[in-house]
C-alpha cells in the first residue's frame, strides 16, 4: 500500500526520528520525505510517502501512538485515492479547460464530480467530458451558495476550485471551508487586488504581469499564496494584450496549485504556505 502522511506541530527535537521509527515499525519503506521548520513561527511541517503491506487503520494507530508526544496535526491517506474537487466557473473557460485536460491525461490526480456556474456558457464543454454541469444562473446569491454548500457535503468534496469564478463568497462559507478553497487571481498579488487587475496594471505601466493561486479567506484576495508566475510585457501592450497573455499564466498556476493540494504538498503556516514541490 502506497501511503502519504502529513504532520504539522511546533518544532521539537526528535520528530523526524519518531516518524521514521514509526514507519519502520509498520514495516514501511520511505520513498519520499520532505520537512521544513518556519524560522519565524517555529512551526514544523513534514510530508512522508511510504509503502507498507499493513492495512491503513493499523498504520494510523501506530503513527499516532509513536508521535503523540509532539501533539501533531497528523493526516494519513492512500496515495492512490484521489481527492474530489468541485469546480466553480463563470464564463471564462481557459482555466477549466486545463484542469479537465490534465485530469483526463492522468496528470492531475483529482476526481471532478461536478462543475458549478452562475452562467450557462460552459455547459456543453463540461458535459462533453462526462461531468455534471450545475447551472445556477437563475438562483439568488444566497440560494446558490447554499446549493454549493450542500454539494460539498453530498459529493464528499475535498477542495473547491474557483477557476475564474467571478463571485465573492460569503464570510461564513469561507470560514467553513477554510484551507479548502483555491482561487486564481489574475495579478501578481499583493498587487492589483479586486476587479480588472489587468486594466489596473496597464494604467500603472507595469512591465511584468502575473497570476496568483491562493487560499480563499473572507478578505478579498488576501488568503495564503500557494503559487505564482509572471511574464514580461512592454509599453506597447494594451489591456486586451495583457488579458490574452495572462490567460496562459493563470491556467498553469492554478493547475499547479490544485496538483499540489491533491498530493498533500501544501501546509498553511500563519498567513503563508509551505509547498513541497515534486
Amino acid at each position: 500500500m502506497d501511503l502519504i502522511v502529513t504532520l504539522q506541530c511546533k518544532d521539537q527535537p526528535g520528530i523526524v526520528h519518531a516518524m521514521t521509527t514509526a514507519v519502520l515499525g509498520v514495516k514501511g519503506n520511505i520513498i519520499e520525505n520532505q520537512q521544513f521548520t518556519d524560522p519565524t513561527t517555529q512551526d514544523f511541517v513534514m510530508r512522508t510517502r511510504f509503502e507498507t503491506e499493513l492495512e491503513i487503520a493499523k498504520v494510523k494507530d501506530a503513527l499516532e501512538s509513536g508521535l503523540s508526544q509532539f501533539k501533531p496535526n497528523l493526516s494519513l491517506r492512500s496515495a492512490t485515492k484521489h481527492k474530489r474537487a468541485l469546480i466553480l466557473v463563470t464564463k471564462e473557460s481557459h482555466c477549466l479547460r486545463d484542469l479537465l485536460y490534465l485530469q483526463e491525461l492522468g496528470e492531475l490526480p483529482i476526481e471532478i464530480p461536478a462543475v458549478v456556474s452562475n452562467h450557462s456558457d460552459l455547459k456543453a464543454l463540461v458535459e462533453s467530458h462526462g461531468i455534471k454541469f450545475i447551472d445556477q444562473s437563475k438562483l439568488s446569491k444566497t440560494d446558490a451558495e447554499k446549493q454549493i454548500s450542500d454539494l460539498v457535503k453530498e459529493l464528499e468534496i475535498d477542495l473547491v476550485v474557483l477557476a475564474r469564478y467571478m463571485q465573492i463568497l460569503t464570510k461564513n462559507f469561507c470560514e467553513q471551508m477554510s484551507g479548502r478553497i483555491i482561487n486564481i487571481h489574475h495579478s501578481f498579488l499583493p498587487g492589483f487586488k479586486g476587479a480588472k487587475p489587468y486594466h489596473q496594471a496597464h494604467a500603472r505601466g507595469v512591465k511584468t504581469i502575473g497570476a496568483t493561486a491562493h487560499f480563499v479567506t473572507p478578505e478579498l484576495d488576501e488568503g495564503p499564496i500557494i503559487d505564482q508566475d509572471v511574464v514580461h510585457v512592454t509599453h506597447a501592450s494594451t489591456p486586451e494584450d495583457l488579458i490574452s497573455t495572462g490567460r496562459d499564466i493563470e491556467r498553469r498556476v492554478l493547475s499547479r496549485a490544485v496538483r499540489d493540494f491533491a498530493q498533500d504538498r501544501i501546509f498553511i503556516v500563519g498567513d503563508r504556505t509551505v509547498v513541497f514541490h515534486n
